[in-house]
């Protein structure tokens, strides 16, 4: 057996043995009288001799024996069998091997009653005589159990042994390899049996690893799927030999092979296995590189096989004869269970081999009975021309496709659908027409069929129409067959890469909406861009939409851009939304897809995430990181190619150390690749933690009541809540108003939903608490518990049964034994009464594992509990306090119309009050009404802001303004003094609260220059500073019309009291402490502050000429922050030395500090978001010792009085007009 000898066939081993045994029958040999004591024996020396030349484990018989020569004469021989070979060795030591052969080489075996043995091979015949009967049976018997096992009992076995006499019936079944004669089962029909004779008959090592693994993995998972890939990294006459086993193997019904070149060996083994196997049904053989005449050869095996099942074939991305495929159709087409599924797909198939093909399934009613998957996708102009008119004659008549793929053949869709319209509504469910085209001359005309078909068709559950140009008139009919279907449901609908654009988008914002039956849409790639704008509102009223696709749909402005993203988080942040997954893969929405990962962690619909393609980089998962710590719904994340550095892999990692419920991330490769060259240490610990917390998370799933309670209260707050606030407010103020003069019955009520109103705050966590406490030892744990003993009884009571009825077996199989064992010390009959299930494991598999998940529903039914009492209840004080407000409102009205009467019509009293009493729904921010009916939006959760950095890093011409707060509506104690200190970021103009007052009309009047002799003398006290410098301010402001005029409604200003007497004091001493909190964290974080002199913040003495008390008003700034951010940004020159201004110095005293003419030029520093109005305009100018004696007298009013910062800043920004003009 030398290493060029290939694989044979094993049958035809069998077929020349009944041959070879029919010439033998007849043979005459002589026989010879002999006995045993002219056979040599075996010594313990010869065997050890013997067992160095072959493997002890596989030897199973060693007997001396004689060897008949052609001269007539007998030699003495040592038969030595092992499992799949026969050996002759030399009598002597060392001996030697003078013949061997495999038992797959025998063609035939005669016995004769002289105890001889005539065994004729392929190369020559021996004759054999044995020493006793039972030798010869034995060596028979060995021969033809080896056999039996290597060809699995098949009907294609042979039977090569044929004896002159009978042998007994235990003999037939005798195993060489056991004690026993029971023939026990084999793991995969004896597939490593098989493996292994084949093996050894060839000549090739046997790989124990292919043998473990059958036995093993494939019979554990009970896999009838051979799969060449698990062994692709052996070589071909490896694969070979594996294949061949297959032949007569009754185990595998399946031969799957894809992506993995086979060589002419092992293709020619496929062919023999099909040939013979009787159980193999399906093959898979998908771009293996197979020849073009492959299909005529498979088709000649079939044919030499009448026993074969198979019914599937798959032979796609290999290059193909067109004849060869026909012939193998109809080949199949005879076989008992007919063609169900073909996979012809990219196999160069010609328009004649499709006309073959149509002839041949049209050629028999059975393919329409049978054939249930078609795919004959990626053949290029295969269905161009008339030639698809035999296909299409095909799908006319009554069929039973479930499955039809012609993607990219460039079949005329358009003309397919009347074929699809009487022959497969029925059962088609899978329709996949995808990179064809539209005749457009018949187009209009096939727009009945077209609709008529998706109205009719019964099972469509997937419709790709994708990477087509789809008109508009033919969107319209699918969409309208559609909804006139009440057939199908939970339909996925590929209509991407359509160019669908306006006009599809116009379409789809009409028509989609009324379509039930879609449950998954892809749009992505249309050009859409911002069509979405008015699309995603119709998207998000659909009834079952479930999964959208809207990748490659935003190559859209900055500004369009933003809104459209807004508009598809208030799409998924709508409660009536059914979305539950989400893709905008490769969209390249950068960091302003950030708004949309802001909305994840309050969304509750979204399950699945696409962000992949984005580029949203470290900003994005640094976003994403918030939203998992706070999302419980979503489930899968998929994110990818957003340029993640190790720094946004370990701020994922470290939210989903807090993330319970993310059970699926696909590894991002393309970042991870990038980021792991830079930072290979922090990107495996951030890999390591992340595939972590997935793995927890796929496990039992624990989220505690005190998280949700704690996540209630931080995330999820209600409008109608903060409306409450707002209301109880007012209504707080109206009965303080109203003390003493209303009647005390609608006091008291009013006091009384007051109160009502308070307590509702602590409704939610109060009734989180009591379910909580209520259910520590409830009716379930304690049933728990009980359930627990009794099933531990109950499994002892089992168990006793179960042991004694296997003992009463084994005294039935074995009564001695059994006897004797019962003597022992314990018998064998108490071992009943010694087994047992220790209580421990029922309890924890009752308490722990069954307790949580009863638990974990208990507690979302709960929650679900208490938020409906709660959003019930607080809408019903919502109701009552509108109510109140309103009446007491009237009260309110009626009493300023009198308090105006008695006070002659000045009204001071009221105007104090006015903003404090009066309120409308539009300032509370929406509509009691609308609030109190709508109950089941009434708690939504809030969405996370945008970051800071990204409004900083954002163009400000690019991007929407924020929406400013109402500002008619006055402080109040809710109100966050914090959040009214921030000045408007980049993009809005500083506002001052009295905007909104009456201006008087402008006057535009030529520009002139004043002279320097029209400069007042300096004043002498601070009233005269301030007065000089409105003076001027107004002045200028009439003149040039560029700014408004800032002491109008400064009277009305000063004078009114946004808050109590009583609250004052309280108040300036916290901006007092703000402004020491202030500049200690100036200093802290290094902030540069100016190198001059800084101005005191400390309020003049009453001595030294200070406002009366009608300045004092409540700031929204601290003051000393607006100062020293003016000032730094607003330093006029100077010239050191010089001096002349009068100021008030630290210690109370005057100084005078005269400003000179200077000649240089003045810098004049630009601020981002404020409009310089008179630069380059022809307006009034001012020199440039003008403009240095307006900005000093400017800063010194300011450093004299705590005035409002925006007061402050618009002085200062009149200097910087001023100036600018000036330099212009």
């Amino acid at each position: 057996m030398g290493e060029e000898k290939t694989v044979r066939f094993i049958t035809e081993r069998g077929r020349q043995g009944h041959r070879g045994g029919a010439r033998e029958r007849g043979r005459d040999m002589a026989s010879k009288e002999t006995t045993s004591s002219c056979f040599v024996s075996v010594s313990r020396d010869l065997t050890e001799s013997l067992r160095k030349l072959i493997d002890k484990s596989s030897i199973k018989f060693i007997r001396g024996i004689k060897l008949d020569t052609k001269n007539g004469k007998s030699e003495d021989r040592i038969l030595v069998l092992t499992t799949w070979r026969l050996y002759l060795m030399a009598v002597k030591i060392p001996s030697k091997v003078e013949m061997t052969f495999n038992f797959l080489e025998i063609r035939a075996i005669n016995t004769h009653p002289e105890l001889q043995v005539i065994i004729e091979t392929d190369k020559s015949t021996y004759s054999l005589r044995l020493q006793s009967r039972d030798h010869l049976d034995h060596v028979i018997n060995h021969v033809n159990y080896a056999l039996s096992r290597i060809f699995n009992n098949s009907i294609f076995a042979p039977s090569i042994c044929q004896s002159d006499s009978d042998l007994s019936d235990g003999s037939r079944k005798y195993s060489p390899s056991s004690d026993t004669s029971v023939e026990t089962q084999r793991a995969c029909g004896g597939f490593s049996e098989t493996y292994a004779a084949l093996c050894d008959y060839n000549g090739i090592s046997c790989k124990e690893e292919v043998q473990w693994d059958v036995d093993t993995i494939y019979h554990s998972q009970d896999n009838r799927e051979f799969n060449l890939l698990d062994f692709s990294h052996l070589e071909s006459r490896d694969l070979a030999v594996i294949v061949a086993s297959m032949a007569y193997n009754t185990w595998f019904t399946k031969l799957y092979c894809k992506d993995l070149r086979i060589g002419s060996e092992v293709t020619e083994q496929v062919l023999h296995t099909f040939s013979k196997s009787s159980s193999l049904e399906d093959i898979t053989l998908e771009n293996v590189g197979l020849k073009s005449d492959f299909p005529q050869k498979l088709s000649v095996a079939l044919s030499e096989n009448p026993a074969s099942v198979i019914h599937s074939l798959n032979l796609a991305h290999n290059t193909l004869d067109n004849q060869g495929v026909c012939n193998l159709i109809q080949q199949v087409c005879r076989l008992s269970k007919g063609l169900r599924l073909l996979n012809l797909s990219k196999t160069s198939l010609s328009s004649k081999g499709v006309i073959s093909l149509s002839q041949a399934l049209c050629s028999s009613d059975d393919y329409s009975n049978s054939l249930l998957h078609l795919d004959l996708s990626k053949n290029p102009g295969v269905l161009s021309g008339e030639d698809a008119s035999n296909l299409y004659l095909f799908l006319s008549q009554p069929n039973c496709l479930v499955h039809l793929d012609l993607s990219s053949t460039d079949c005329s869709v358009d003309s397919l659908f009347g074929a699809l319209l009487r022959g497969c509504c029925a059962d088609l469910s899978y329709l996949n027409l995808s990179k064809n085209s539209f005749s457009h001359r018949k187009v209009k005309d096939s727009l009945p069929y077209f609709r008529q078909f998706f109205s009719s068709a019964f099972s469509l559950t997937h419709i790709s129409l994708s990477s087509m140009k789809l008109p508009p008139d033919v969107l319209r009919a699918l969409l309208m067959g559609l909804t006139s279907n009440p057939h199908i449901n939970d339909m996925h609908l590929d209509i991407s890469g359509c160019e669908l654009r306006s006009t599809g988008a116009a379409v789809l914002q009409e028509l989609l909406p009324r379509v039930s039956s879609i449950a998954t849409l892809d749009i992505s790639d249309n050009g859409l861009d911002g069509d979405l704008l008015t699309l995603l509102p119709s998207l998000s009223r659909h009834p079952s939409l479930k999964h959208l696709h809207l990748g490659k749909n935003f190559n859209i402005k900055h500004r369009v851009l933003d809104d459209t993203l807004q508009k598809l988080v208030q799409m998924i942040q709508e409660e009536e939304c059914a979305l539950q997954s989400l893709s905008l893969a490769d969209s390249r929405l950068r960091s302003r897809g950030t708004v949309l990962v802001n909305a994840l962690g309050s969304n509750t619909c979204l399950r699945k995430v696409d962000l992949s393609g984005n580029n949203m980089e470290d900003i994005g998962a640094k976003m994403l990181s918030k939203a998992l710590q706070i999302n419980t719904t979503l489930r899968s994340v998929t994110w990818d190619r957003n340029n993640t550095t190790a720094t946004g892999f370990m701020d994922v990692a470290r939210a989903l150390e807090h993330n319970f419920t993310l059970q699926y991330m696909p590894l991002p490769l393309s970042d991870i690749t990038q980021a792991y060259r830079s930072a290979p240490e922090k990107m495996e610990q951030a890999l390591t933690k992340i595939q972590r917390a997935l793995l927890r998370n796929n496990q039992t799933q624990r989220f505690s009541q005190r998280q949700a309670l704690r996540l209630h209260q931080g995330i999820v707050t209600s409008t109608a809540e903060q409306v409450m606030e707002r209301l109880c407010a007012r209504v707080q103020q109206q009965v303080c108003a109203l003390k003493g003069i209303a009647e005390a019955e609608e006091l008291q009520a009013a006091k009384q939903v007051l109160k009502e109103a308070r307590n509702s705050r602590a409704l939610y966590p109060s009734l989180c608490e009591l379910a909580h406490v209520l259910s520590v030892d409830g009716p379930v744990r304690q049933r728990l518990d009980s359930l627990a003993g009794e099933l531990a009884k109950a499994a002892d009571k089992e168990l006793q049964v179960i042991v004694d009825s296997m003992v009463s077996l084994c005294r039935e199989l074995c009564p001695l034994s059994s006897a004797a064992a019962e003597r022992l010390s314990p018998p064998l009959s108490s071992v009943s009464e010694r087994v047992s299930i220790p209580r421990s494991a029922i309890r924890t598999a009752l308490m722990e594992r069954a307790a949580q998940d009863i638990h974990r529903a208990l507690e979302e039914v709960k929650l679900s509990v208490v938020s409906y009492l709660t959003n019930s209840i607080v809408d019903q004080i919502l109701q009552e306090l509108y109510s109140t407000h309103k009446a007491l409102a009237r009260q309110v009205s009626q009493l300023k119309r009198w308090e105006g009467m008695c006070d002659g019509g000045t009204g001071r009293r009221s105007h104090r009050h006015r903003d404090s009493l009066e309120i409308t729904d539009e300032e509370l921010g929406t509509s009691i009404d609308t609030i109190a009916i709508k109950k089941r939006s009434s708690r939504t959760r809030r969405i996370r802001p945008v970051s800071t950095r990204l409004s900083l890093n954002d163009d400000s011409s690019s991007s929407p303004p924020p929406s400013a707060p109402p500002l008619s509506s006055p402080l109040s104690r809710s109100a966050s003094w914090e959040g009214l200190s921030e000045l408007p970021t980049l993009g809005t103009p500083l506002q001052h609260v009295t905007r909104v007052r009456p201006k008087p009309p402008r006057k535009h009047r030529g520009g002139h220059t004043l002279s320097d002799t029209q400069l007042p003398e300096p004043c002498s006290n601070f009233q005269n500073d301030l007065e000089w410098v409105q003076a001027n301010l107004y002045k200028h402001c009439n003149e040039n019309g560029a700014v408004t005029p800032l002491d109008d409604g400064l009277p009305d200003f000063y004078t009114k009291r946004v808050l109590p007497d009583s609250q004052l004091s309280s108040l300036h001493k916290a901006h007092s402490l703000r402004r020491k909190k202030r500049r200690n964290m100036l200093s802290i974080f290094g902030f540069r502050r100016n190198r001059n002199s800084t101005l005191s913040n400390k309020e003049p003495d009453s001595g030294g000429g200070s406002c009366s008390e009608e300045c004092r008003t409540v700031a929204t700034a601290p003051t000393g922050t607006a100062q020293e951010n003016v000032y730094t940004l607003l330093q006029p020159p100077r010239l050191p030395g010089r001096a002349g201004s009068p100021g008030e110095g630290s210690d109370g005293t005057v100084e005078e500090e005269r400003v000179e003419e200077y000649t240089g030029v003045m810098e004049v520093r630009s601020i981002q978001g404020l409009p310089l109005p008179s630069i380059g305009e022809n307006k009034q100018l001012y020199s440039t010792r003008q403009v240095q004696f307006i900005c000093e007298r400017t800063i010194i009013v300011l450093a004299k009085v705590h005035l409002s910062s925006e007061v402050s800043i618009s002085l200062c920004l009149f200097s910087a007009v001023a100036g600018s003009s000036a330099v212009y």
